[in-house]
């Protein structure tokens, strides 16, 4: 056995041994007698094996080169451009390919862009010899070496039409319907070259799962023509990661446009009682209480904003800080809410606080127990599917003392009080007098706390009320009969 052989029996690559032996002959040659054919032939297994992936997600730009398999999941037009200094004009296709870890654009030139658009199909596999890069949309790689390999199976979804669960890294001309959760304003910032870039966010959900949306420059507009509960598709766009996170991307050649179709989102929520510190996680419940929104300035000079409310679900309830635009949404006792990505956080008085900041989603839902006008909803008619999160029913929300958090210079927390009695009954500090007993007294307000008692809440003051009545959280009841050690004792509920 000689010595090429010898090290070509240790190699872990896909290839010859006459294309080893031929490398080898290469590298002797280029050394100018500086390394036998050992030497050679180690230097050479070393470089070959540093350019095999084990699938495109390892694929990274600051490789010199990069071998791996894949399948046909796209094949662009032939775009012809000028080369400065020659007469010829240029021509680039890329293919869309992907495995089980990932897709990649391949750039191919010239000649191979020619047989791309002309011979390949989707479904094809190749195997693939390249430069990464980082392109317009994530990694890419420049093809110089490329050939078919009819005898590997890949398994991977080849569709013009995604999912949310199916969107990998590095996916492109993505089209995705989806329900739109939430939506931000248009930021402006500087690039590099000193001209002045836009961005917006929105997120969007379907059965699936959900996906942050980022939209650039002139796409950025369209974060603000869509309102939540809005069915839009994503045409052409194209999947990046964000801290550990995939967002989907609209650059110029995308767009994000609405469209008459039923999608139904249902978010997985994690119980209130089973949170942890450190947590990043999704809530689902009713508001029991909204505290006024509250500016603070920043150590920056600039002035942000937050509001606490309070959610409750069939398990707990959490104090929720809403941050910057999230501040301004309209909460109230009694809605239904869907949170997406809040992290728990350590909380005044050893008690657990939820943060919503610009990654979160703020999704309100449609109750299950009436319509704002009073009348039943229908679940039939709703596009959302939503309304299995109107929280817990029997279940009494844990006792709490005076609650109070101060404001922070840093902004971490916003000063709000409430007390609540042994009996349950809420008082806002500073509200009316309490009724006194004996008292005939009729009460209209909306359902916080579905049990014993019931707990009404007005958006002024809340109510205890002693009932046998089947109502549920979200439900707007009014209440008649007398007060007894400061509850209602309901003669009549209607």
């Amino acid at each position: 056995m000689s010595d090429i052989e010898g090290v070509y029996e240790d190699l872990e690559a896909d290839v010859s041994l006459e294309e080893f032996r031929e490398a080898v002959e290469a590298k002797v040659e280029q050394m100018g007698g500086l390394a036998d054919e050992e030497t050679a032939a180690m230097l050479v297994a070393h470089e070959v094996g540093e350019s095999e992936v084990g699938g495109i997600a390892d694929i990274e730009p600051g490789m010199e080169e990069a071998k791996f398999v894949a399948k046909v999941v796209s094949i662009g037009e032939i775009r012809t451009f000028e080369r400065d200094g020659e007469d010829e004009d240029g021509r680039v296709a890329n293919v869309e390919v992907a495995d089980e870890t990932g897709s990649v654009r391949a750039a191919f030139w010239d000649d191979h862009a020619r047989a791309a658009v002309e011979e390949l199909e989707e479904g094809d596999v190749l195997r693939i010899k390249g430069r990464p890069k980082e392109g317009f949309s994530g990694v890419e790689v420049s093809v110089d070496d490329v050939e078919p390999d009819a005898e590997t199976e890949i398994e991977v979804q080849i569709s013009d039409t995604y999912t949310v669960e199916s969107l990998s890294l590095g996916l492109s001309n993505v089209n995705l319907v989806g329900l739109v959760l939430d939506t931000g304003t248009v930021r402006t910032f500087d690039r590099d070259d000193g001209s002045e870039g836009r961005v917006a966010n929105l997120v969007l959900g379907d059965s699936t799962g959900r996906i942050r949306v980022t939209l650039w420059d002139d796409q950025a507009d369209l974060a603000t023509e869509f309102d939540p509960d809005t069915t839009v598709e994503v045409v052409d766009g194209y999947v990046k990661e964000r801290d550990g996170n995939l967002e989907l991307h609209v650059g110029n050649r995308g767009t994000l446009e609405e469209v008459d179709e039923d999608v139904e989102y249902v978010p997985e929520s994690t119980p209130i009682e089973d949170v942890e510190i450190g947590q990043t996680v999704d809530l689902a419940g009713v508001v029991r209480s909204a505290d006024p929104k509250r500016t603070f300035d920043r150590d920056d000079g600039s002035e942000g904003q937050v509001r606490n409310v309070r959610i409750q679900d069939a398990t707990d309830d959490i104090r929720v800080a809403l941050w910057g635009e999230k501040a301004d949404i309209d909460l109230g006792p009694g809605d239904e809410v869907a949170l997406g990505d809040v992290e728990i956080q350590d909380g005044w008085q050893d008690d657990f606080e939820a943060s919503a900041g610009w990654q979160s989603t703020i999704t309100i839902l449609e109750s299950e127990a009436a319509s704002a006008d009073g009348t039943e909803s229908d679940d039939s008619d709703e596009n959302t599917g939503l309304s299995a999160f109107s929280g817990g029913g029997d279940d009494d929300p844990a006792d709490s003392a005076t609650e109070t958090t101060a404001e922070t210079d840093s902004g971490d927390a916003v000063a709000s009080s409430e007390t609540q009695d042994a009996g349950g009954e809420t008082q806002e500090s500073g509200g009316a007098t309490d009724p006194t007993t004996g008292e005939e007294l009729e009460f209209t307000g909306v359902v916080v706390q579905a049990g014993d008692p019931v707990v009404l809440d007005d958006g002024e003051t809340t109510m205890s009320v002693d009932t046998d009545a089947d109502v549920g959280l979200g439900e707007e009841i009014t209440v008649r009969g007398v007060v007894h050690d400061g509850r209602l004792e309901a003669s009549d509920v209607f």
